[in-house]
């Protein structure tokens, strides 16, 4: 006998729905969404519609307005400004406390920049930029702090949005960020917090000089 494989609930369905359009750029910043829109989009009703978009505001992706709809928030250069300050707090402060590193975050730091260079080989951007945030969680959440590897998470998708247009104009910045990741495994290898912390500045802070061109 087989077991149904359960759905997830159509609140959870609408914000996934919405949450990767906003952040693949398929709802560009400007576009206005309607509950009906949506509820169509999805097959659900309007209710769950209104609890996703809710969640989606607290993160601040989107703008309700009643009877209206929900204002997909535009990408400002403050926006990113503040976005890179705060992952440098985050990711500075989570290089220094993930030495000594242990052996296990280690074996798993390998095992995704070796996946993330397949993929790069392969041509797949978008497969690439997913693994490329799993080795920078990796690093935080080895640290045990859920309320930092929360707000951590939630900073890496406001960046995704940013950067899916940067890493398709930029094709040779794929190459830099696999040398720079390779930088931070040697300097996590070898104990030397001093010298994670220095690669982790210059690889989250290359960021913000080239976004502030490609915000809108």
């Amino acid at each position: 006998m087989t077991t149904a494989v359960k759905r997830p609930p159509a609140a959870d369905r609408v914000y996934t729905h919405v949450k990767q359009g906003v952040l693949e750029r398929r709802y560009e910043g400007g576009t206005l969404l309607t509950e009906g829109e949506l509820a169509e989009a999805v097959g659900v009703s309007r209710t769950p519609v209104r609890e996703a978009l809710l969640r989606l505001e607290a993160e601040g992706l989107i703008r309700l307005y009643p009877k209206k709809g929900a204002l997909v928030l535009p990408v400002s250069a403050q926006e990113i400004a503040d976005v890179v300050e705060t992952r440098l707090l985050v990711e500075e402060h989570a290089a220094r406390k993930a030495v000594p590193a242990p052996h296990g975050l280690v074996e798993r730091l390998e095992e995704l920049l070796s996946r993330q260079k397949e993929q790069a080989a392969a041509g797949d951007l978008a497969a690439a930029s997913v693994t490329d945030r799993c080795f920078h969680a990796e690093i935080v959440r080895s640290g045990g702090n859920e309320i930092l590897s929360r707000l951590y998470d939630q900073l890496r998708d406001r960046q995704l949005r940013m950067g899916v247009a940067v890493m398709h104009s930029h094709p040779d910045r794929i190459a830099k960020t696999l040398a720079e990741h390779e930088e931070i495994l040697d300097a996590l290898r070898a104990g030397d917090a001093e010298a994670a912390v220095g690669v982790v500045h210059r690889h989250v802070g290359w960021f913000s000089h080239l976004a502030r061109g490609e915000a809108r």
